[in-house]
């Protein structure tokens, strides 16, 4: 976070802000997470797990806005939040073609097997591997909100056939040539299958043993969204019996990933340590547009961004609006 958004902390300094940071860059919680919290009045947030109980700690009553650094916000308790009259904020939008371009370039990788040469190649290994082809193939989109769409408008330049499950399709989506599909139907056709679905209650594990045995043999598994949508331990079992191609996956129920996951000795798997948004010109403008909701809510403005909007309502707001 430092190295891309030292002006964002200077901005923040600059206008009076005392900032302190922890000593490592790892999720948080519960009592560890409430300690930290003690005499802050914001936090500018990556995945820590803000639940009920960290809201009404005593340690947490000077917190007034967490602002999450991305998009994704399944790790609060909104709801929590709003009755302790803490600000949720976000960045939206400031991460989709990024994201789009890691998943695009993990489905690459994992169909031209580029991660194995490379380490071949380092090895003193000269051995071409025989991969799959990406042009001309069927991608399924499972979620098509913006990312997405994102990555769909990079298909289109590889010639690829588009197909999606979402439970709300966009009017942009089917704009785009996008046919919209049953998640049974989709998984049994796509030679790609890439998550870009958010965390609600309903759909925490929904890939599991059962869906990914309806993919093809031949076919990959891209999850650049959320861990907490796939079974890890069912997707290690698949790619250990073969049944499909290869998987790649940049985010994981438990981060970082324990040394003991399934995933961590799962064959035709690439890994990344959840890296979609980890661009200089995407952090620098992330980092700022979150240290802004911040400096706006300090000052009784409403931030651009907020999750939370009922919270300017509700009689435990913490923070006054001018």
């Amino acid at each position: 976070m430092v190295e891309v958004g030292q002006s964002a902390l200077d901005l923040m300094t600059a206008h009076g802000c005392l900032l302190t940071f922890p000593k490592t860059y790892v999720a948080r919680g519960g009592k560890e997470l409430e300690e930290l919290l003690e005499n802050h009045d914001a936090v500018l947030a990556t995945s820590d797990r803000y639940t009920a109980e960290v809201f009404q700690s005593p340690k947490a009553a000077s917190l007034k806005i967490v602002s999450r650094w991305g998009v994704g916000y399944d790790a609060i308790d909104i709801e929590a939040a709003t009755r302790s009259g803490v600000v949720i904020a976000y960045t939206p939008g400031l991460l989709d073609e990024t994201v789009a371009d890691l998943t695009f370039a993990m489905m690459l990788g994992i169909a031209r097997r580029i991660h194995e040469a490379h380490a071949d190649m380092k090895r003193g290994i000269w051995s071409p591997l025989w991969g799959g082809n990406v042009h001309g193939k069927t991608l399924g989109l499972v979620g098509c909100g913006r990312i997405g769409q994102a990555v769909a408008r990079r298909a289109l330049g590889f010639g690829m056939k588009l197909i999606a499950f979402d439970v709300a399709p966009q009017p942009q989506a089917r704009a785009l040539g996008i046919e919209f599909l049953t998640l049974d139907e989709l998984l049994q056709r796509s030679d790609f299958v890439s998550l870009h679905a958010a965390v609600t209650p309903e759909n925490k594990g929904m890939i599991g043993a059962e869906q990914l045995g309806k993919m093809k043999r031949t076919a990959y598994f891209i999850n650049a969204a959320r861990g907490a949508l796939v079974n890890e331990t069912a997707l290690a079992e698949t790619l250990r019996s073969g049944l499909i191609a290869g998987a790649a996956v940049d985010t994981y129920q438990t981060e970082p990933l324990p040394a003991d996951s399934p995933l961590a000795s799962a064959p035709n798997l690439l890994l990344t340590p959840h890296q979609a948004s980890f661009t200089r010109e995407t952090g620098l403008e992330v980092s700022t547009v979150a240290a802004q909701a911040i400096l706006d809510l300090m000052r009784g403005k409403r931030p651009r961004f907020v999750v939370n909007h009922a919270v300017f309502e509700h009689p435990s707001l913490r923070a006054p609006l001018s």
